[in-house]
């Protein structure tokens, strides 16, 4: 650590947070509920979360019962428990494992007192997120994420505590005055009102984002470059290896969710094909559900891909839990039946790397890599070039004027290389995935594999 680091943590030291995993046998509904992950595996990558978060972690505890306690979550013996433990700690943050209801935050908050501030891992991984926003686009996802996160859990105790941070303590007055609603509305009313105005913003400009977005990605496939996507559990080297793929500077750090912003760079295969390779948001367990419809402008990223490569981390005790919640992600967004190539990176960590992660071989179309090294690089070109070219096929179609609604599907799904105008229709020649052939198999002037 600097001396400036250190200067730094003397001055604003980091505030010190218990944490509280949970692992039950029913949903409050009753239906029994399988974990992939134990409650102790679970709350260490919670402890990591909370530690990239700028928290120091300085307790947890874990507790199994049959169902979420509707009041406290946890058991009522053991909320007071922890209670007791954190005053004697000094913890100032408790940090809850899963998504806590407006209720379980309203009654823990009154059980611990206001000093203590409560929260679970959305709201951990929101904050997160905040953090790592650097572009406009970013920060908007994220605003608009933490916002419909925080609305039904707005309380009197919060915004008294937000105001109270922002008038430097002193005690609030009236909330009337020019502009407001009227006399009698109160300063929750009136930032629940606030909120919801700013969301309906928030939305609108993202709108924006979504079209922007959409008209470069159509730019792309005007050009004739197959897009691959990168996909994968946060931290498993995604941009580690669009780095190693692409030989171009990538922002690459050792810490959860370091990349929220798309990156798209040229990459070259062995046969001299050129396609463009994204790397995307890292995906997590119990991923947050405002996240996923935040981040829709930068998911369709994937969504719109012609293949996804899913980076798995090799060497990580959970790689099998983490690669089936990608899977369940990509399924949630819609991009679960894309074609999918598998790289088990970090095998450099393994003494035998070419033996390294044989237990999860069973994954799909599956490549042994080492993007820090470079080892497998080579190999995982050609198989990516392979695997394009077994999804897409190359043809000459001859298009009516009035069948535009197939020009623009071409324009969306496949890859074109030249489009002409003559007197009987539009002439396109490109690459189309197998499953659309069909329907330009009328209208086909040549179709062959390439």
């Amino acid at each position: 650590m600097g001396r400036e680091d250190v200067i730094k943590e003397l001055l604003n030291p980091p505030e010190q947070a218990f944490l509280v995993g949970a692992e039950w046998k029913m949903t409050p509904d009753g239906r029994y509920v399988e974990h992939a992950w134990s409650a102790e595996e679970s709350l260490a990558e919670l402890e990591r979360l909370a530690e990239t978060a700028g928290l120091e972690v300085v307790g947890q505890s874990v507790q199994r019962l049959d169902r979420p306690n509707p009041a406290t979550f946890v058991g009522k013996g053991k909320a007071e428990e922890i209670a007791e433990t954190i005053r004697g700690l000094g913890a100032n943050v408790v940090v809850f494992d899963d998504e806590l209801s407006p209720r379980h935050q309203r009654e823990l908050e009154a059980l611990f007192g206001n000093k203590v501030k409560v929260m679970d891992r959305t709201g951990l991984i929101l904050d997160i997120f905040a953090q790592h926003a650097n572009t406009r686009e970013g920060a908007l996802q994220v605003e608009l994420a933490q916002y419909e996160y925080r609305l039904p859990r707005l309380t009197q105790a919060w915004t008294d505590r937000a105001f109270s941070q922002q008038t430097g303590g002193r005690a609030g007055g009236s909330t009337g005055g020019v502009g407001l609603r009227g006399p009698g509305e109160t300063r929750l009313e009136m930032d629940r009102r606030i909120i919801r105005q700013r969301i309906a913003q928030i939305k609108r400009e993202l709108e924006e984002v979504r079209a922007h977005r959409a008209r470069h990605r159509s730019q792309r496939r005007r050009n004739g470059l197959p897009t691959v996507a990168l996909v994968g559990y946060t931290n498993a080297g995604k941009s580690t290896l669009l780095h190693a793929l692409s030989g171009a500077e990538v922002y690459v750090a050792d810490e959860l969710f370091a990349t929220l912003d798309p990156t798209t760079r040229r990459v070259e295969l062995p046969g001299g094909t050129a396609i463009l390779v994204t790397d995307t948001v890292g995906f997590i367990q119990k991923l947050p559900t405002q996240l996923i419809a935040a981040f829709r402008a930068t998911l369709e990223e994937v969504e719109d891909a012609d293949l996804l490569l899913h980076v798995v981390d090799a060497s990580h005790g959970q790689a099998r839990e983490q690669a089936r919640a990608v899977f369940d992600t990509l399924q949630e967004i819609g991009a679960g039946e894309l074609p999918i190539l598998t790289a088990l990176n970090k095998v450099d960590q393994f003494a035998d790397p070419q033996s390294a992660g044989l237990a999860l071989y069973d994954l799909p179309d599956t490549v042994a890599i080492s993007a820090l090294t470079g080892y497998g690089i080579d190999t995982l070109k050609a198989r990516l070039e392979e695997a394009l070219e077994a999804e897409m096929a190359r043809v000459s179609v001859l298009l009516p004027f009035e069948r535009g609604d197939l020009v623009s599907l071409f324009h969306e799904r496949g890859l074109i290389q030249t489009e002409e105008y003559r007197e009987q229709g539009t002439v396109i020649t490109g690459r189309l995935p197998h499953v659309l052939l069909s329907q330009f198999e009328s209208y086909h002037i040549k179709t062959r594999k390439k």
